[in-house]
Order: structure tokens, then C-alpha cells, then sequence
């Protein structure tokens, strides 16, 4: 007779552990919605009458947590800080100023260093706001408002690793922080001036001027002969050359695949001019445009470079190299 082991185990495979985590969390985080209700409204009017900072604080994963929400609140416009509440009360609470809003995270609200710091902070004169999932929590009824992020149940079986919660206690965070944005009605430019480097920055703030004139500017004019501008097309090393009238104005542009397709209709080309195989009406972007707006053209358009123009005279070229070596694609 076979002997089979009726102690087996069912291991489940980690792809369906990981989707059951998201799943959690994500219906966590759909729960948390129907929280946002008036005390949402009352601590966004409690920062935006601060003049002071928002003080950040938590212990453990909440501090954790508590960091990200600091970095996103000060390079969305409200000026932050973190102070890990374990540190306040051993010299960091004169971090805290009288003018300050405290923004106090802890998913039970009953931690014992929160039920020593909230006295603490009601003295120097800041605004207290919790944090919480327990809305009956010791902080959240010490505390001047609430945010409710409220977690049914951590997203582990054993029900104790920080993970739900602290999950949705950041998208409470980003909740604050973009509502904050909006009634501080932040700019695309006031994002650029926090956010200078890397693609992020250039994306904001580098603009066709400050990648054109890098380039040479080939130009003919509408009778010059199709070997002239096929060499003008050569030495400018962009793949296309302005057609521009005696006026200075630009009239069309000719490019490789103009060249393919004239090539691939006459037989003798010798005689043609610039004009009879430029594409008039090229499509173009101004100085002042935005760099990532000159690739969203080209992208939208296929096509690997523009003319600049102001006012209808050529500028210069801007090529999909330029936008590449910047980092932007």
C-alpha cells in the first residue's frame, strides 16, 4: 500500500503571495477614502494658516514613512522637517517653533514616546495634527485634527509586519501634500525651481534656446539647385536644411526623406531646385518652448528635428539628439 503524508503543507507560489499583498493594500487604501471627510478639510486650513513649518514625527516604520511625506511636502511647496520623536525629547524638540504645525504619525496612536511628545509639543504652541488609524487613539484626541488612515489588518499572515498600514498612511501623506499644492495654486515653474536636477529638472525648465544654437543652421534659397542644397544638407550634419526667401523668412524645409522620395521619382534631378521638392509649411517650435514640448512634437510628428523659428525667420534646428544627450528621452 502507498503511504501518502496527510501533514502536507500547500506552499503558495510567491507571484501569489505578491498579488495578494497588492491586493490588500490597494483595497486598504480604497477603504481609507471615505475618512477623508471634514477633518481632511480642517488640517489642510490648519497648515495653509501656518506661517511656520510642518514638523514631521513618528517612531519606527511610521518615521519611516514619516520622511517620505516631509521630502514630498517640501518639494510640493509646504516647507517640512523631519524630527524622529524617540530624538524630540532628548534636545530635538527646540526643532519646533511657536508658528509650526505638527504632523504626529502613529498607526495605533497609543505608542508611549507619542504619549510623552504630545504635551510636550502643546507647550511650545504648535498646531498638532495626528496621523492615525485608531481615530479614538490617545494622540488623535490630543491632537488639534486628524487624518484618519485607517487599516483593517496588516498585509502579512501573522497580521504584525508595518506594511497596509504604513502603505496607506503614505497615500493619506501625498493626499495632504498635492491638496496643499493645489490651494497654494503651485506652478509648473515653482515645481522646476525645487526639482533642478537630474531629467526630472530638465524637463521642467530647459527650453529650445539652450539647445539650438549648439547646432549649425543650414539654409538655402528656394532657387538654389538640388546639389548645392543636397551639400548644404551634408556639411549642417542634421539631416535637413532651411528653405528660406529673400525676405529671411522661412519657406520650407528639405529633408533625407524629401531627398529619398525625389530620388525615387526623377530619373534626372539636375535640373530641380529647392523649391520643387521642399515640404512647405514645416512644422516648428519657438526659443521659448519647453524642450520636452519639441520632443512631444517630434514623437507625435515621427520625425527627428525642427526648425526654430521666431516670428517666421530661422532660429536655428533642434534634433532628437539634443534631446537624447540631455537625458530627456
Amino acid at each position: 500500500m502507498p503511504q501518502y503524508n496527510l501533514n502536507l503543507k500547500v506552499i503558495k507560489k510567491p507571484q501569489t503571495i505578491a498579488r495578494e499583498v497588492l491586493l490588500a493594500e490597494a483595497a486598504a487604501i480604497q477603504g481609507a477614502i471615505p475618512f477623508l471627510d471634514q477633518r481632511f478639510d480642517h488640517c489642510v486650513e490648519i497648515i495653509l494658516a501656518s506661517t511656520g513649518r510642518v514638523v514631521v514625527t513618528g517612531i519606527g516604520k511610521s518615521a519611516i514613512i514619516g520622511q517620505k511625506i516631509v521630502a514630498t511636502l517640501n518639494s510640493t511647496g509646504t516647507p517640512s522637517l523631519f524630527m524622529h520623536a524617540a530624538d524630540a525629547i532628548h534636545g530635538d524638540l527646540g526643532m519646533i517653533q511657536t508658528d509650526d504645525v505638527v504632523l504626529a504619525i502613529s498607526k495605533s496612536g497609543n505608542t508611549p514616546e507619542i504619549k510623552v511628545l504630545v504635551p510636550l509639543i502643546h507647550r511650545t504652541g504648535a498646531k498638532l495634527i495626528a496621523l492615525v488609524s485608531d481615530a479614538d487613539s490617545h494622540l488623535a484626541n490630543a491632537a488639534d485634527s486628524m487624518l484618519v488612515a485607517y487599516a483593517d489588518r496588516e498585509a502579512d499572515p501573522l497580521n504584525l509586519a508595518p506594511t497596509t498600514s504604513t502603505t496607506v498612511a503614505l497615500a493619506v501623506g501625498d493626499a495632504l501634500a498635492i491638496a496643499l499644492l493645489v490651494a497654494r495654486d503651485f506652478t509648473r515653474q515653482d515645481f522646476a525651481r525645487y526639482h533642478p536636477g537630474g531629467s526630472l529638472g530638465k524637463k521642467l525648465y530647459l527650453k529650445v534656446s539652450d539647445l539650438y544654437p549648439q547646432n549649425q543652421c543650414p539654409a538655402v534659397h528656394p532657387d538654389t539647385v538640388i546639389h548645392d542644397a543636397m551639400l548644404t544638407m551634408s556639411a549642417g550634419r542634421l539631416g535637413a536644411t532651411a528653405v528660406v526667401d529673400e525676405a529671411g523668412q522661412v519657406v520650407g524645409i528639405i529633408t533625407d526623406g524629401d531627398v529619398r522620395r525625389m530620388v525615387s521619382k526623377h530619373d534626372d534631378y539636375r535640373q530641380l531646385t529647392a523649391r520643387d521638392i521642399m515640404t512647405v509649411n514645416p512644422v516648428s517650435v519657438c526659443p521659448d518652448d519647453y524642450a520636452v514640448q519639441a520632443l512631444d512634437v517630434m514623437q507625435e510628428r515621427n520625425i527627428t528635428q525642427l526648425l526654430v523659428l521666431e516670428e517666421g525667420r530661422l532660429m536655428g534646428f533642434v534634433h532628437l539628439h539634443d534631446l537624447l544627450r540631455e537625458g530627456l528621452v
